[in-house]
């Protein structure tokens, strides 16, 4: 008789012979509640502008991100992440931190048309405010001056909480921001504002279609700051230094090639730990999908719970409303 443990007394194709069974002992499952949607709003515009390299994603007017942000409360999904399109920019972001600024208005928008039914979330960075596109002020020589720039996101960190947002996601990768901004905020009173650290951000090749959809003017890269895709050791000292300070979530960002990283992250961390399913994962998928090569639908749940099976317990991307319809098919 054979020992149970080898073939032909152990079959584990049993446990895949029908949906319902693959379902019931199914390891890892995304949920909607897990989802975060990244969205655009755009100052001056009447009507939403499709972002081209993103099929499906558009930049907001105010007015339709609202709609949108009621979407996704009847969605399920976990959170909102805002990004301004400004109308003007300079060499210091002066947009990000005007209280009239767009995205300040519109988290005032989002608060007031879904209160607490959703986690509104606010990207804390300066590229899409400076007329240089980098993620915060320079010096004389054209490099990104870390300290001066957390005196500016220390600036944007109290607009952003004074607007409605639940949740700030500083993700310009200065050295010491999520310390810095703890510190406004709660000396300003915001102590129930939570910061989602955007703790290993590389300089990934994978951003293009985001630069698009912000305007970006970036000159440059951001290789000074953003981490090298070489490295996976390096990301476990930032994610050190960010719980440290007082991180309340940490993320991964990209997704699908960091998925080391985020196994890493989950082994670690203590806190929730996220993920950043980027544009250009995005666009990969649906422009594959367009061709014919791949079946979409099927792609983004893969994606979805390779995340959840790294260890990952949010996921931003651009998917969140439809993939929490896919979910509960």
């Amino acid at each position: 008789m054979s020992d149970y443990g080898s073939y032909p007394a152990a079959r584990p194709r049993r446990l895949r012979t029908t949906p319902a069974m693959r379902r019931m002992v199914a390891e890892h499952r995304p949920h909607p509640a897990d989802l975060i949607l990244p969205a655009f709003v755009r100052e001056g515009i009447e009507e939403p502008v499709p972002v081209s390299s993103m099929p499906g994603v558009v930049q907001h007017t105010r007015d339709t991100l609202r709609k949108a942000a009621v979407e996704a409360v009847e969605a399920g999904i976990g959170g909102l992440m805002l990004f301004g399109v400004p109308l003007t920019k300079d060499a210091v972001g002066s947009q990000g931190t005007d209280p009239e600024g767009i995205l300040q208005v519109a988290l005032r928008d989002v608060r007031a048309e879904v209160g607490d039914e959703l986690v509104l979330m606010s990207d804390l960075c300066l590229d899409e405010y400076t007329d240089h596109g980098h993620c915060g002020v320079l010096d004389e020589q054209g490099r990104v001056e870390n300290d001066a720039t957390l005196e500016r996101y220390a600036e944007m960190a109290l607009v952003q909480a004074e607007a409605g947002a639940h949740t700030l996601g500083p993700s310009g990768m200065m050295d010491g921001q999520i310390g810095f901004v703890r510190r406004a905020l709660d000396e300003a009173g915001h102590t129930d504002v939570s910061l989602f650290a955007y703790t290993a951000k590389y300089a990934s090749a994978f951003y293009g279609p985001f630069r698009e959809a912000v305007g970006s003017s970036l000159r440059g890269d951001r290789k000074t700051y953003q981490q090298d895709a070489a490295n996976a050791r390096e990301s476990l000292r930032e994610l050190a230094l960010d719980l440290a300070e007082g991180a309340d979530m940490v993320m991964v960002k990209p997704g699908l090639p960091y998925l080391d990283v985020l196994k890493t992250f989950r082994e670690h961390a203590d806190v929730p730990v996220g993920v950043y399913q980027i544009s250009g994962e995005y666009a990969m998928v649906e422009a594959a999908a367009e061709k014919g090569w791949i079946d979409r639908e099927a792609a983004i749940v893969e994606t979805l719970t390779s995340f959840r099976r790294a260890g990952a317990d949010l996921v931003l991307t651009y998917w969140a409303v439809e993939a929490a319809r896919l979910l509960r098919r």
